[in-house]
């Protein structure tokens, strides 16, 4: 396939989306059967209306799929339904080729269409097979030459097409790079944005927890076995804001601190699974969080979030001297508890 970010796009060009997409579709393929009506009064009925078909869907096709350049299946049919239509309803039966066909007409405009699909060779492969089944078709028959002139003129349009195509490709692929361009730098923005957020969140958060017992350490002051105590539970509370950001909250921060101040170790880690977690599952993770650091006395309790795409979200084990107990959250915020 090739590379869709330099190809020229009939939907970038026309601006085919949502209802105008569909409104251009159905004038496209109303043209497609005016034109190809005007057959059934110098063709067989029945030839003529496989004719009206074969173009009708050859025209859905051009426009519908969304993959640019047109994948080579729809490009085969499409190419070659010119060709079969217009061999279908050239002939009268009675009289030969005696007046111009309508099928180049409707053949023209799909074959148009095709050329904007990227696929620029086989719409001119299409061309060349309408004009040979005309010219040979015309010359078995002895039509006069003003006939077969005025059953292959319509395919001009192609032409003018391809023209179009070319002049207009290095421009669509200069507004596809600056699209592309705006967007990385929308994301880079956002990024950042997302840091700094982040980033004075966490400073604010440390202004508050740190700044009092900073500026007593700067002034020189000596500090007591409390105040000692003081700074190692506060140290652990900035390390968990650190490693473990989506479990800091104030009742999990103030259970972690009281289970620390008696003695427990704390560990809190996370490893990306809340990502699109609905808001109450994360709540579950807290509150179950919570409940152990505020029973543990003794031993550890590790709280860990686990990566994204597993059926466990997070895990809280708890490790005392008496028992061990292991407490799983699924992404359904299902809580099971083992012992």
């Amino acid at each position: 396939m090739a590379d869709t970010h330099t190809e020229f796009g009939l939907r970038d060009l026309l601006g085919l989306r949502d209802r105008w997409a569909w409104l251009f579709l159905l004038v496209f393929e109303l043209t497609i059967v005016l034109y190809m009506l005007r057959n059934l009064s110098d063709s067989a009925l029945l030839p003529g209306l496989c004719a009206l078909l074969i173009m009708v869907v050859a025209g859905v096709l051009v426009l519908v799929i969304p993959v640019d350049p047109l994948p080579w299946p729809a490009t085969v049919f499409v190419t070659v339904a010119g060709p079969v239509a217009t061999v279908l309803t050239i002939i009268d039966v009675d009289h030969g080729l005696t007046k111009p066909v309508w099928t180049p007409f409707a053949s023209s405009y799909v074959l148009a269409m095709l050329v904007l699909r990227g696929r620029l060779g086989a719409a001119w492969l299409g061309v060349g097979a309408i004009a040979t089944v005309i010219a040979v078709v015309g010359a078995m028959t002895g039509a006069r030459v003003g006939v077969v002139v005025g059953s292959v003129v319509p395919v001009a349009t192609v032409a003018g097409i391809s023209m179009a195509a070319a002049i207009m490709r290095p421009m669509q692929r200069s507004l596809r790079l600056l699209r592309e361009v705006a967007t990385m730098r929308a994301a880079a923005e956002a990024t950042m944005a997302a840091a700094n957020g982040e980033r004075d969140r966490q400073l604010a958060r440390l202004d508050k927890l740190a700044r009092p017992i900073l500026e007593r350490i700067a002034g020189g002051a000596e500090l007591s076995a409390a105040e000692r105590e003081q700074c190692r539970l506060l140290e652990a509370e900035l390390r968990d804001g650190l490693r473990a950001p989506q479990l800091v909250t104030d009742e999990l921060s103030s259970a972690a601190r009281g289970a620390r101040s008696r003695g427990v170790e704390v560990v809190l880690l996370d490893d990306g699974g809340f990502a699109g977690v609905p808001r109450w599952v994360r709540q579950q993770v807290i509150e179950s969080a919570t409940k152990e650091l505020a029973a543990a006395n003794a031993g550890s309790v590790t709280v860990r979030v686990l990566p994204m795409g597993r059926r466990i979200l997070a895990t809280v084990l708890a490790n005392a001297p008496e028992c061990d107990r292991r407490t799983e959250i699924d992404t359904a915020g299902e809580v099971s508890v083992s012992t």
